[in-house]
């Protein structure tokens, strides 16, 4: 047991791998839609786990349905059936209206099995990807990925993937070949602004796509399980991908992710692609129990709601000289600032706020889909009064 909150700051820096800059805050337990930290305080929880707390800390049925599947099963490789695994790719399956799943670990893992999925599936070398993207950190996925500072230090990265501007269709349209086995785009660019696809944007690049020959991958890691107002951000935008990447909130927390399959995409090979842990009985019994909560509840389309009531509001009462623009869809809100976005981000967490960047000027709103009103428009009005000082 560390005797301080600065013991367990000290270990953690002395053993850290170094990647990530941590915030002097150490979280100890989390509750719905607030965290607490080793001192007791309480905080209002809009970073989500960057994503991954869509149905906020220690929900109950995900509680009970680990508690169950950790006492009966937790490792069972996909070397054998597993009768939680089958359950849970259909109905994840079902959800998303799409044939088949591989199942893996991460939303990265996600985005690389895709991308062979796709190249397998084609026989073509070519990805393109959208400016300002994010698809992850391993080498296919950050090959896709545009920002330079994630991507230079790493290069040669994978081959033939190039990149156009995002919800430019003439861009796109000028960029395709014959040789290009998809095209990858996210329906919301998270950790590139929040910036939402423009309304026919996403149905065009389809038609593109199926003309050429080529699969549409849509990337889903954050807006996906209730995220933007619906099941899936791409069900808004009357569109049937063929390969949509998934992960962060779909097992409640725990490290899941999973590429869905449709139709025009054959079955895989044996042994073309493989994942120890992933489809793991725990985490399965973690989607079900995620799933079985957004839909039978009414999670989702109170997200819808109260997003566009916060993003009205942003947008009528935070000042111009300090902000360009409010973006989102749902419960995934950007507010894209005139200077740098780090103070704000200090003074919200000692008002009790806990908010992320997405990028040097853009605040990020992520709050779990649990989220009380009360709590929500105190967080907001607490944004409000820290931009409005600033300006």
């Amino acid at each position: 047991m560390l005797a301080t909150p600065a013991d367990t700051l000290a270990l953690e820096q002395r053993h850290t791998s170094g990647a990530y800059a941590k915030r002097p805050l150490q979280i100890v337990r989390g509750e719905g839609a607030r965290l607490f930290d080793a001192d007791g305080n309480s905080y209002i929880d809009c970073a989500g786990g960057i994503g991954a707390a869509n149905l906020g800390h220690a929900h109950p049925a995900v509680l009970a349905a680990l508690a169950e599947q950790a006492a009966e099963l937790i490792v069972c490789p996909e070397l054998f059936h597993n009768p939680v695994r089958a359950r849970y790719q259909a109905a994840l399956c079902q959800a998303a209206g799409m044939a088949r799943v591989f199942l893996c670990n991460s939303g990265t893992e996600a985005v690389e099995a895709a991308i062979k999925i796709a190249r397998l599936s084609t026989g073509r070398p070519g990805i393109i990807a959208a400016m300002r993207a994010f698809h992850g950190r391993t080498l296919g996925a950050l090959s896709a990925t545009w920002k330079k500072a994630y991507r230079e230090p790493f290069e040669p990265l994978v081959p033939q993937v190039r990149h156009v501007p995002f919800n430019s269709l003439e861009h796109l349209e000028q960029a395709l070949t014959p040789q290009d086995a998809a095209v990858i785009l996210e329906v919301v660019q998270g950790e590139g602004g929040v910036h939402p696809a423009e309304s026919g944007y996403l149905a065009a690049v389809q038609a593109l796509c199926r003309a050429n020959g080529s699969l549409l991958i849509i990337d889903e890691v954050q807006t996906g399980f209730g995220r933007t107002g619906r099941l899936f951000a791409f069900q808004q935008e009357g569109i049937g991908p063929d390969l949509v990447c998934v992960a962060k909130s779909m097992a409640g927390g725990l490290p899941m992710g999973a590429v869905l399959m449709g139709e025009r995409v054959e079955p895989l090979p044996p042994l073309s692609h493989g994942s120890t842990l992933g489809g793991n009985p725990l985490a399965c019994a973690a989607g079900l129990a995620v799933l079985d909560v957004l839909q039978s509840t009414d999670l989702i389309p109170r997200a819808a709601a109260l997003g566009e009531a916060v993003l009205a509001h942003l947008r009528a009462h935070l000042p111009d000289d300090a902000v360009r623009e409010v973006r989102g869809r749902g419960l995934m809100i950007g507010i894209e600032l005139r200077g740098k976005v780090t103070e704000v981000l200090a003074a919200l967490q000692a008002r009790g706020v806990l908010a992320l960047p997405a990028g040097v000027t853009v605040l990020r709103l992520l709050p779990p889909l649990v989220i009380t009103e009360d709590d929500l428009w105190q967080a907001i009005f607490a944004i409000e009064e820290v931009i409005s000082r600033a300006a």
